[in-house]
């Protein structure tokens, strides 16, 4: 299996701790003490007593014996994704997504609610703390088992407090500790991020590994993106990255946006927008869902109208393409589900206006993950957290003395 370049194992010479051994064992291929050994240069008393500490937590277990070359068979050793559990929040305007994950980035339940984010953090975090407890229960999980929780939010956040900044959907957020409020019932590390930023971990780390740069895009009420370049996420000085809906269209500066300026992206081609588009010319339609469907179905004003929001969202992505010059740019988000119709007007303009050298391997594709996205990124952001070398560090050195 390739890992994402944040998740890969350090070099020989840079392994000296516990943290760094289990590094190499992330991989998931099984190893004994002296293949250990002999990759890292390490004593095998030193690579032994490593060994044993990790075992203790659970972190790796044994998993069959090497052929013997004489005594009893030495033992093998991999990664065990199943020692703990991540809650993995996903909230958008008007939806919630929890999962239970494993260290592995493997989803092994889920729930899903209809939810107005307008109600406010008390309200919202109330729903996802109860239903974590529900899925816990379900799944015959302790809360002692998690390793911690990521939620993702439909607005600007300040990664490093958790705290959301100025967020224009979410009434009452401004400034809210998310984190702290979780941690009344989760004593454990709680992230919190913009959910386009988790949309594009989750499906860099999953489907794309082998593509260290690359553009997520999520087309859905709002337009936003999450831009991973040389293998890292990128957010900005204020966490504001990525903010394709607030960029100008050029024939739309009579369309007056809801952030105060005219001829935003978000208010030419965001699923409202395209929906009152299509009830102007006699089409029931009130959300993105009900657009997809128009277009599904093969309704030709939907499909024109579809097509023409691509070609708009294209004529943005093409000047992303030349100054970030992604491998890949995955479209996402609910409006994702008209398929190629969106897709075509995208790539139309992306191939034409873009400089001939950054295209020339540049794949624009569906979202893979698709309505996962959000919640394996949300679980992908605490694993890179609880099992970085620090992190392991911390857990294993109390418990023997030993780093």
């Amino acid at each position: 299996m390739t890992l994402p370049l944040t998740m890969r194992a350090p070099g020989a010479a840079g392994v000296s701790r516990a943290g760094d051994l289990f590094q190499l064992l992330r991989d998931g291929e099984p190893r004994t003490r002296a293949e250990l050994a002999a990759v890292t240069g390490l004593a095998r008393s030193t690579v032994a007593a490593r060994v044993d500490m990790l075992l203790a937590s659970a972190l790796i277990s044994a998993v069959g014996e090497a052929n013997s070359s004489g005594g009893r068979p030495p033992s093998r050793f991999a990664f065990n994704p199943a020692a703990r559990i991540v809650i993995a929040v996903d909230i958008g305007a008007s939806h919630g997504v929890i999962a239970l994950v494993d260290l592995g980035c493997t989803i092994r339940d889920s729930a899903r609610a209809e939810l107005d984010v307008a109600a406010g953090p008390e309200a919202i975090l109330d729903w996802v703390t109860a239903t974590a407890r529900k899925l816990l229960t379900a799944n015959d999980r302790e809360i002692s088992e998690v390793a911690g929780i990521g939620i993702g939010l439909p607005g600007p956040v300040e990664h490093l407090s958790g705290l959301p900044s100025n967020p224009p959907i979410m009434p009452g957020w401004d400034g809210f500790d998310v984190p702290g409020y979780v941690q009344r019932v989760f004593t454990v590390p709680v992230l919190v991020d913009n959910d386009v930023n988790i949309m594009a971990l989750g499906e860099q780390a999953t489907e794309w590994p082998d593509d260290d740069n690359l553009l997520f895009v999520k087309v859905a009420t709002g337009i936003g993106a999450g831009i991973i370049g040389g293998g890292q996420l990128q957010r900005g000085a204020v966490g504001a990255a990525g903010d394709l809906g607030h960029v100008r269209v050029p024939h739309a500066d009579h369309v007056i946006c809801r952030c105060g300026n005219t001829g935003c992206l978000e208010a030419i081609v965001g699923g409202p927008a395209i929906a009152a588009s299509l009830r102007e010319q006699g089409l029931e339609a009130t959300s993105v869902r009900d657009v997809v469907a128009l277009a599904r179905a093969g309704n030709v004003v939907a499909l024109a109208a579809v097509r023409q929001a691509g070609r708009d969202i294209g004529t943005v992505l093409a000047t992303c393409v030349n100054l970030l010059n992604p491998s890949v740019i995955v479209i996402g988000g609910g409006m994702a589900e008209a398929g190629e119709h969106l897709l075509a007007g995208i790539r139309e303009i992306v191939y034409s206006r873009s400089l001939p050298l950054s295209t020339a391997q540049l794949r624009i594709v569906q979202s893979r993950a698709m309505d996962r996205a959000g919640v394996l990124g949300a679980a992908m952001m605490v694993i890179l957290h609880v099992l970085s070398v620090t992190q392991i560090d911390n857990l294993l050195v109390p418990q023997k003395g030993i780093s």
